[in-house]
């Protein structure tokens, strides 16, 4: 992929902002079709259903595996390079981080990828939602929260000062991963039609996982002919969140991948929602649901940053490339997010007898 006529013509640092522009509007388009959502996928689990939520959430997944691997096979990308595989991993932060991030996806009533979805399609609950789990993650990243981050992440790292590669810790061929990709999608396909789930929905599931693909490949061409350092990455939420809220608070911040993927996954869900008739405007419910939200989102914008990433960063982003701590956050999140759907309905049902 030669990106040099992009790069000399608007310089590496504006191209890399619109290469996320890209990512995140392919990203905000199927999102926001498939209404694909791990939140969802996790309280249908709990229920004991595989449902159409389920299914969605492992073809994205599926989907997102088979494309990363293949293009890693025939050099599109090396995740090798990968920031997230180049640096420790904190398996502490991963548990931690993942049950927190968990349970807050179900208060919240979706993660923060999905709020941003929802957001541009006029719903005010997760507007309200997106901007706490922004600041609590910046709070993480660099301010009042950070040394409880960094403390909680330093109490288990991964050894050799890189994350751990799956495949490779588990002796299997680089092929293998590209192997369990498609072994997952037909496990997917197969969830979805017993489920009568339409071919367009399909199609759009797909796409969330093209678009993390696609993320990657971008950042990996640019690093290839960027005369300063260029990040290999592709779709998470947690740090471009707080990091496009700085860029508008800061003179001096400057453009990057991340700049450009928040407002396109917003721009791209919205010209979705706007073309499918789906606009509307939504408020909170009442007060407890509004104190649910919000104490969802503190404990999201913390958890994914302690667990290195969101549901998206670490659950298909990292997921996809076979990074040891995002396959373990992943895990957590499902097992903080299955807990607190069972003890929200417990409780439910209680009061109301």
């Amino acid at each position: 992929m030669d990106l040099v006529p992009l790069v000399e013509r608007i310089g590496e640092a504006p191209a890399a902002a619109l290469l996320g522009l890209v990512t995140g509007t392919v990203f905000g388009v199927a999102a926001q079709r498939s209404r694909f959502c791990l939140r969802a996928a996790t309280v249908e689990f709990a229920s004991g259903r595989l449902g159409d939520k389920v299914a969605v959430w492992l073809l994205t997944f599926s989907t997102a595996m088979v494309w990363v691997q293949g293009a890693q096979l025939i050099g599109l990308m090396d995740s090798a390079n990968a920031r997230m595989m180049a640096v420790p991993g904190s398996w502490s932060g991963a548990i931690l981080g993942g049950l927190m991030f968990g349970c807050g996806m179900v208060l919240a009533r979706g993660c923060s990828g999905r709020l941003l979805v929802l957001a541009a399609t006029g719903n005010l609950r997760s507007v309200v939602s997106g901007l706490i789990f922004a600041v609590v993650a910046q709070m993480s990243l660099s301010g009042l929260l950070s040394p409880a981050r960094s403390w909680l992440a330093g109490l288990w790292v991964t050894e050799g000062g890189r994350n751990m590669d799956l495949l490779a810790a588990l002796g299997l061929p680089q092929a293998s991963g590209l192997g369990l990709g498609l072994a997952a999608a037909a496990l997917a396909l197969g969830l979805a039609r017993r489920n009568r789930i339409d071919a367009a929905r399909l199609v759009f599931a797909s796409g969330v996982g093209f678009a993390v693909a696609l993320g990657w490949v971008l950042t990996y061409a640019l690093s290839q002919i960027a005369f300063d350092p260029v990040q290999i990455e592709s779709a998470t939420f947690t740090g471009p969140s707080a990091h496009t809220l700085m860029f508008f608070l800061d003179r001096d911040a400057v453009l990057e991948f991340d700049i450009g993927l928040v407002p396109g996954v917003f721009i791209g869900a919205m010209a979705a929602a706007a073309l499918s008739g789906e606009m509307k405007l939504q408020a909170f419910d009442g007060a407890s649901t509004m104190r649910r939200a919000m104490i969802g989102a503190a404990l999201m914008g913390f958890g994914g940053m302690l667990a290195g990433g969101c549901a998206i960063g670490a659950g298909v982003t990292g997921g996809s490339i076979f990074a040891g701590t995002a396959w373990a956050a992943l895990f957590f999140m499902w097992i903080g997010a299955m807990a607190t759907s069972i003890l929200t309905r417990v409780l439910t049902e209680t009061a109301a007898a």
